[in-house]
């Protein structure tokens, strides 16, 4: 019987960015990504890092951001777990790209897309690590009052996502 360890890995988010972070299933991901994100949003700055999980068993990466290269690239190898990506963006919202990602045909699930800090919970057993899931900013202090409605309702429209 193999014995599981948790861990939590904490995933830093620079200024001005959004990190996402997926699992899929094959080598070729980084490349179909890198496609996907710079023919659907202009001027994207992203980096992009995918755990190889057989053969080599490389971080593979991509992006046209070196400080969100590094990033990714580090947010990966603090993960650990074999097929998952790590994505940071900016100059884009992850409502602009997930759609896109989510087509890829490697990728398998995506587990967060947030600019609030991020925890990811890992299991590691004799063989290697796991994602369990993540938590995604903090715990709910309430339930929206009709100003919070009215206010969110508001903001909606004046970013240009409502009418």
């Amino acid at each position: 019987m193999s014995v599981v360890k948790l861990s939590v890995v904490p995933i830093p988010i620079p200024e001005g960015a959004n990190v996402i972070i997926g699992q899929s299933h094959f080598i070729k991901t980084v490349e179909d990504l890198y496609e996907a994100l710079v023919t659907s949003v202009p001027n994207i700055k992203f980096g992009l890092a995918f755990n190889e999980a057989s053969g080599k068993r490389l971080v593979r990466y991509e992006g046209n951001d070196e400080e969100l290269v590094r990033y990714a690239i580090e947010a990966a190898k603090a993960i650990g777990a074999g097929h998952i990506f790590v994505l940071y963006i900016r100059n884009a919202w992850p409502i602009n790209v997930l759609n896109v990602i989510k087509h890829v045909q490697e990728v398998v699930r995506v587990f967060v897309a947030t600019a609030n800090p991020v925890q990811v919970i890992v299991a590691e057993t004799d063989q290697g690590r796991a994602v369990l899931g993540v938590v995604d900013g903090y715990t709910p202090l309430g339930v929206e009052s009709e100003e919070d409605r009215r206010e969110r309702h508001e903001f909606l429209r004046k970013i240009g996502y409502k009418k």
